[in-house]
């Protein structure tokens, strides 16, 4: 996952092996998995965060971020998914406005670029059918 990760969202920094492991721990998080590509979600309560979706650049634009958003937002036991999202991720933010997200505010200046440039942070929300599939999907052991 960690190298799937920092290769898709090169030149940023991905997230290492060790915060994978970290996060997978938790009984609270769980993920989705297509080849090429995984969604990470937190769900507490009745809320779905989207933690992070990563799709290796070779396999983009073959419809794998729709089937891993599809499939978290089926499978996730919420009534609320919500996430965040560069401003300037034009791609990624039409993937989540195709799946019924809709900006609920920003955050300034949040991410820091490798130029020491910043950009926004938009939070978008989007209404869920609690757990309608009724599958939470494992989580892959493998971190690295």
């Amino acid at each position: 996952m960690a190298k799937l990760h920092a290769a898709a969202f090169a030149p940023e920094r991905g997230w290492s092996a060790a915060e994978f492991s970290d996060l997978l721990a938790s009984p609270h998080i769980f993920c989705v998995t297509r080849p090429g590509g995984f969604a990470l979600v937190r769900t507490v309560a009745d809320e779905a965060e989207l933690l992070t979706l990563a799709v290796s650049c070779q396999n983009r634009r073959r419809g794998i971020a729709d089937a891993l958003m599809a499939e978290w937002m089926a499978s996730a036991h919420a009534k609320t998914a919500f996430l965040e999202v560069a401003a300037d991720n034009h791609a990624a933010r039409a993937l989540y406005a195709r799946h019924g997200f809709a900006e609920t505010g920003r955050r300034d200046n949040y991410y820091k670029r490798p130029d020491q440039s910043a950009v926004d942070a938009v939070l978008m929300q989007a209404a869920l059918t609690r757990g309608q599939s009724g599958i939470i999907p494992p989580c892959p052991s493998k971190t690295g």
